[in-house]
């Protein structure tokens, strides 16, 4: 082979390698990498939990109260047992036909019969009543009480509790919006970034540049 055909290929590999090597240096950016950061998005949940709720409600009870009440002794005709004095007449005219019977004789006998039956029964009626009219006299003196049952109302306060159930929304996580080289992507964090502008070591984003930490708590990743 020519030395000068040899020679010629080498010159021109190592001219090509030359040429490849410098638009790969070109390519690459003369300094560090960042992630510009688009939008932060909470992601959110719906949480339900039970909470007591309790009120003071009045409401009106019925009651039955004794309540001991003075009680009159009755007086007068009504309160007799016997308001004709049936008894103090019978007994009154049975004495007196007896005592009738034993004055004279035939028809006067009767007739003294009849007239002390009479007499009796009168004077029975009023015995009766001066007894009856002087047990009321000592009974007016005395007051008794009896025990009887009003119907009352009051009014109480009770507190009266249900439980009702109450919706939270809760945060558990940000789907931040970055851009790198010029692609748009989406990495879930538990916690919003605290920068706009994020440092790229070793093709990771930092996330946590700016906060003092170094990991990265990422959960998902788009």
């Amino acid at each position: 082979m020519n030395k000068s055909i040899v020679v010629g290929t080498t010159l021109s590999v190592l001219g090509l390698g030359g040429l490849a090597f410098g638009a790969w240096q070109v390519q690459q950016p003369s300094g560090p990498r960042y992630a510009e950061v688009v939008s932060v998005q909470p992601v959110t949940r719906s949480v339900e939990r039970p909470r007591e709720v309790c009120k003071d409600v009045e409401r009106v009870v019925t009651e039955q109260v004794p309540v001991e009440v003075p009680v009159q002794a009755p007086s007068g005709p009504a309160a007799s047992r016997d308001p004709h004095r049936i008894v103090g007449s019978a007994a009154g005219a049975l004495v007196g036909g007896l005592l009738g019977n034993q004055v004279g004789g035939g028809s006067g006998k009767k007739i003294a019969t009849v007239a002390g039956a009479i007499g009796g029964a009168l004077a029975g009626r009023e015995v009766q009543e001066r007894v009856e009219a002087r047990q009321h006299a000592q009974a007016a003196g005395q007051v008794r009480y009896e025990t009887r049952y009003e119907t009352r109302e009051r009014v109480i306060t009770e507190e009266q509790c249900r439980t009702v159930m109450e919706t939270h929304e809760e945060t558990h996580g940000y789907d931040v919006t970055y851009r790198l080289d010029g692609e748009e992507l989406i990495h879930r964090l538990e916690e919003p970034p605290q920068a706009e502008r994020l440092p790229v070591v070793d093709g990771e984003v930092q996330w946590r540049a700016g906060s003092g930490e170094a990991s990265d708590e990422a959960i998902t990743e788009a």
